[in-house]
């Protein structure tokens, strides 16, 4: 099983799937998930959907199949895979997939739902799109890397604004009598970026806001003329405490204070995009099941964390209600970097780990009894 293991993730890898173009990963995860013995059907949005079993609970692991943009060679230096979507994250969908598929035969007391959505990168068209669709599970491990002994409980929500700075235009040979839109949109830019609510916790850097500049255009075509617009793309990370509309609500109130000052300017402000932040609950049997995995796997106890990004754990999460965690191997510092690339034994053992997790959930259910299942589903505490 290690050898298709490590097959099947070399040749996910070999597939570049950046954000909007996952047709090619989609098409082949549905067929190597059919011929492993999954039911598979793939929705509009390009979402691969495998089953095993019937009945409950309903168990969903869900990973992404798109990646970033930047092909890294897929190669193996030692113990180590190289490739883009190593870490982040297809080796958590593979593991998913083959820990999953080994319950074809041994049978499974209930349901599992091993999910490849798209988009996660961009704007979560497929976990959005999964949340509405008929898919119901009573709890979900999402597949991103924490290493192998973490589990990820938490994820900061997220805004993203688009600012259009406009001022009233002139020869860049008499700057002193006109305003710069990339200037004032650089000094709005400054006072988003300082601005704190009294919610915060400001030595926390998951209980803060953090704010990122993510792109500026500005300019004229012109070479001798002061620039009249500007348009800034920042990037807001919210802690749970703060609601997006609270965030937008407050930088509103900033933009007025600026043109107050600036009334020349004018400005305008587009939100294109927002998610919630999202905490679970680590009493869940699934958190118990999971730690318990991890500690016949790597004979130590699971550590816990939270991450100042955000994820699918975020939508599903909140829109569901229901227990939900975030796992899978791999080192998050190599997310997104040219030197991406995953310990191929702590792929292999996260397999175990997901496996484990498989067979003892039932138990621990069982334990509870049926009662613990909710009227709307979900594991009650």
């Amino acid at each position: 099983m290690s050898d298709y293991a490590v097959s099947l993730l070399t040749r996910m890898l070999e597939i570049y799937s950046p954000s909007g173009k996952e047709e090619e990963i989609s098409n082949f995860l549905a067929r190597e998930m059919e011929n492993l013995g999954f039911r598979v059907q793939k929705d509009e949005v390009g979402n691969v959907i495998g089953e095993i079993g019937e009945g409950e609970p309903v168990v969903l692991l869900c990973g992404h199949m798109d990646t970033v943009e930047g092909y890294i060679p897929v190669r193996v230096e030692g113990n180590e895979l190289y490739g883009r979507g190593a870490v982040d994250a297809k080796a958590s969908l593979a593991a998913m997939i083959v820990a999953a598929s080994s319950f074809v035969k041994e049978g499974f007391p209930g349901k599992i739902l091993v999910v490849g959505v798209v988009d996660e990168e961009g704007s979560g068209r497929g976990i959005k799109h999964l949340v509405k669709g008929e898919i119901f599970p009573d709890c979900a491990i999402f597949g991103e890397p924490s290493s192998v002994g973490k589990i990820i409980f938490g994820y900061k929500g997220i805004v993203n604004l688009k600012i259009t700075c406009e001022t009233p235009s002139g020869h860049s040979a008499s700057p002193w009598l006109f305003d710069n839109a990339i200037e004032k949109a650089m000094e709005l830019w400054r006072q988003i970026r300082r601005f704190h609510l009294p919610e915060e916790k400001l030595r926390s850097r998951f209980y803060s806001i953090t704010s990122c500049l993510m792109k500026i255009e500005g300019g004229n075509a012109s070479s001798s003329m002061v620039p009249s617009k500007c348009d800034i793309y920042v990037q807001l990370r919210i802690p749970p405490q703060l609601t997006p509309q609270r965030v937008f609500s407050e930088v509103k109130k900033r933009i007025k204070r600026f043109k107050a000052t600036s009334p020349k300017v004018s400005v305008r402000m587009k939100v294109e995009g927002s998610d919630y932040a999202f905490e679970a609950d680590r009493r869940s049997l699934l958190v118990r099941a999971l730690s318990w995995a991890i500690r016949k796997t790597t004979l130590n106890y699971a550590s816990f964390s939270r991450k100042t990004g955000t994820g699918d754990m975020n939508v599903l999460g909140n829109a569901l209600k229901i227990p939900v965690v975030t796992y899978g191997p791999g080192d998050s510092n190599l997310d997104h970097t040219p030197n991406e690339h995953i310990d191929i034994q702590e792929y292999l053992d996260s397999i175990q780990v997901y496996r484990k997790t498989l067979i003892k959930l039932p138990e621990l259910l069982k334990k509870r009894g049926s009662k613990e299942l909710k009227g709307n589903r979900g594991f009650l505490l």
